[in-house]
């Protein structure tokens, strides 16, 4: 094996559960492998960190990874991780808020954890079914964990948020506006861990010992939503009565790249790239 410890980016959110499963299960270790996992920002924040080689492999959303390889980055997908399923990334808004509507959202700020990835996307797309345009809207940055308090400090009048945090802001007085995987959002995949072209190629033991660890864990978080409870608590900032009641996306433990393909139409209709994406050319399977 060419490396036996690698640096894999993550976020504190359910989608890259069974890196922690496989973790707790030893799946890594029978491989020979360890694995330390860093907190990034989003999906955009970790393509500079794995170009560097910051990181070896990292959790990204399909949309940031898609968007730089339509650049010419030469970004790998090297499994995929979540699809959304109803309720599992909704916009809210806090206690007292006037914002009742999509509608009311004209002129004011959305928060999201990075801009041009899949939460501006699948806003954007839920905000076309009230007639608004994303130009009607300011999107600002924050990381997931700090919303709630950017959104209490006025730094923004609603917020693009996924599980934990939706079930802790809803606790708080937080309420849903809308669902924003929904309509030609819905079941959209999500998220997968990307690694660079060339440390694809230079990495090839490394990467597919990775890839059974993390496949195991992916099979138990699909079947046994108790085996997700267990670790979130480990890496979020949620207690264990919390993590019994969020809502869960889909674990997927393959890679379609006729439902990915879902995720580049979207990015090429909303004018996210100005030709068509070729997923089959970014996934390594």
């Amino acid at each position: 094996m060419e490396k036996t410890s690698i640096k894999v980016g993550i976020l504190p959110i359910p989608d890259d559960a069974a890196l922690y499963i496989a973790n707790v299960k030893g799946y890594f270790k029978a491989e020979g492998l360890t694995v330390q996992p860093q907190v990034i920002q989003g999906g955009a924040a970790a393509l500079p960190q794995v170009k560097s080689g910051a990181l070896d492999i990292s959790i990204s959303n399909y949309v940031s990874t898609f968007l730089a390889a339509s650049k010419g980055e030469k970004v790998r997908s090297v499994g995929g991780l979540y699809q959304a399923t109803a309720n599992t990334f909704d916009l809210m808004v806090p206690k007292g808020s006037p914002i009742k509507t999509l509608a009311d959202l004209r002129g004011k700020t959305i928060l999201v954890n990075t801009i041009n990835n899949v939460g501006t996307l699948a806003v954007t797309a839920t905000l076309k079914t009230a007639g608004l345009a994303p130009t009607d809207v300011h999107f600002a940055e924050k990381a997931f964990p700090e919303m709630a308090n950017a959104v209490a400090a006025g730094q923004g009048d609603a917020a693009w948020m996924t599980e934990p945090f939706i079930t802790a802001t809803t606790a708080q007085g937080f309420t849903k506006l809308a669902d924003t995987m929904a309509g030609e959002t819905a079941d959209l995949p999500v998220a997968s861990w990307i690694a660079t072209e060339d440390w694809v190629k230079e990495n090839p033991k490394t990467l597919a010992a990775f890839k059974r660890a993390i496949a195991k864990a992916q099979q138990l978080a699909s079947t046994d939503r108790k085996e997700v409870e267990a670790v979130l608590p480990t890496y979020t900032k949620i207690d264990a009565a919390t993590a019994s009641k969020i809502t869960l996306g889909v674990f997927p433990t393959s890679v379609d790249t006729g439902t990915l393909q879902k995720v580049a139409d979207l990015m090429l209709a909303y004018k996210y790239v100005d030709k068509p994406v070729d997923v089959k050319a970014i996934v390594v399977e």
